[in-house]
């Protein structure tokens, strides 16, 4: 049986999936249809890394490090860039990619609402703009022109601020989502850095 480190960043079944469920129930959930593409992404991929740290696998999924050792040496990976046949049957550490980006794209939208000025570029347009960087280029053609036509639908800064945090005053609204957006930020980047590190970047 595999041991358990010691110490080490506990990625999964800890601070991402905390933070992902909590901070997009909290501000992505309330916005409804406009954010239900990447809120469905997000929880169906948490689920995901959290039945693989409770199943019977559970010994190699104590951390990043362990997970990708693990599939390392199975031969579970997917190659680089190649798309599993059964996308319910992908590794631990593609889910967790997959889900990395869709966290980096929620950050950005989160820190472009909280900073935009009334009366400048609308949240639809940097939230699309924030698609293109995050997720887009991971996307095929129709699922882009899918999520071009969903940012056209966008409410105006203002509401979205309403939506995500009800209640509250304009300046509460901005300050909470900019809260939000430093924490992801935080975990995006130390994500990223181990990724990198055990060669997973490619992986989708």
């Amino acid at each position: 049986m595999a041991s358990r480190p010691p110490a080490g960043p506990r990625l999964l079944g800890g601070s991402i999936s905390i933070l992902s469920n909590r901070l997009a129930r909290r501000f992505l959930t309330p916005l409804g249809s406009v954010f239900a593409f990447a809120t469905r992404e997000a929880f169906t991929k948490v689920t995901d890394l959290e039945a693989r740290v409770h199943g019977p696998d559970a010994e190699h999924y104590w951390s990043l490090a362990a997970m990708a050792a693990w599939e390392r040496r199975a031969g579970l990976l997917e190659q680089p860039g190649a798309a599993p046949r059964d996308p319910t049957r992908s590794s631990g550490s593609r889910t967790l990619l997959l889900l990395h980006r869709a966290l980096r794209w929620s950050q950005l939208c989160l820190h472009r609402v909280a900073t935009g000025a009334l009366g400048g570029p609308e949240a639809g347009v940097q939230c699309s703009d924030a698609y293109r960087a995050a997720l887009g280029p991971h996307h095929p053609w129709l699922v882009r022109q899918t999520a071009r036509l969903a940012f056209l639908a966008f409410p105006g800064r203002r509401r979205l601020l309403e939506l995500a945090c009800p209640g509250a005053t304009e300046a509460e609204a901005r300050a909470a989502l900019l809260r939000a957006a430093g924490t992801l930020e935080d975990v995006y980047n130390r994500t990223q850095s181990l990724l990198a590190e055990r060669g997973l970047l490619q992986l989708a």
